[in-house]
């Protein structure tokens, strides 16, 4: 009888590292069976249904604050991005400020916001379009690269789209990347998640 292909291949490169060679003699490619090791990925993401419970808690408060009277200050969301309208400076200060404890309070990390330059609209208004950073960009995927590098800890980081896949045969020190990177990038937003043994 013919062999069964066994379940879990790949069709790896006969120099992939902890592969075992066998063929499927059904088919004409050489099949290989990985045994990957242990890995997770580093991400940055947000909660888009809590951002925007956040945007609507925002309008409803500042829709019914005193100061806020006759005023026409909102926020509105965009592709990531999100809009602040006001009066004035000051009060888009205030809305601003009203946005990121709504936004804290949903349990999403503030530092993924970034701020544009304050434009003038019709009259005296003013608006200002902010940037909700999500994913680990080029930039800083090489920085966090370069920093697990510079750690001399056996373990693998490479650029996966937007996220960075760290790799290791020991599970201790993929805890002490994670411990590194929370250490070390504190003006961004990342989480740790898609562990795999």
């Amino acid at each position: 009888a013919e062999p069964q292909p066994r379940r879990g291949l790949c069709a790896c490169r006969p120099q992939a590292q902890n592969a075992s060679l066998f063929t499927d003699y059904r088919s004409p490619i050489t099949v290989y069976e990985c045994n990957a090791m242990p890995n997770f990925d580093i991400i940055s993401e947000i909660n888009q249904v809590e951002l925007r419970n956040a945007l609507d808690q925002t309008n409803k408060e500042v829709g019914n604050r005193f100061d806020f009277k006759g005023s026409d200050a909102r926020v509105e969301q965009g592709d990531k991005i999100v809009t602040l309208f006001a009066d004035d400076n000051f009060k888009l200060n205030q809305v601003y400020d009203v946005l990121t404890t709504k936004m804290a309070k949903r349990g999403i990390d503030v530092r993924c916001l970034e701020r544009g330059k304050v434009e003038s609209i019709s009259g005296d208004k003013v608006k200002q379009v902010i940037t909700v950073k999500v994913g680990i960009e080029q930039e800083l995927g090489k920085k966090i690269q370069k920093m697990i590098k510079d750690a001399k800890l056996k373990v693998q980081a490479s650029i996966q789209g937007d996220a960075v896949r760290v790799s290791g045969a020991k599970k201790d020190e993929l805890q002490q990347v994670i411990t590194l990177v929370k250490k070390s990038i504190t003006d961004f937003p990342v989480q740790f998640n898609n562990f795999r043994d």
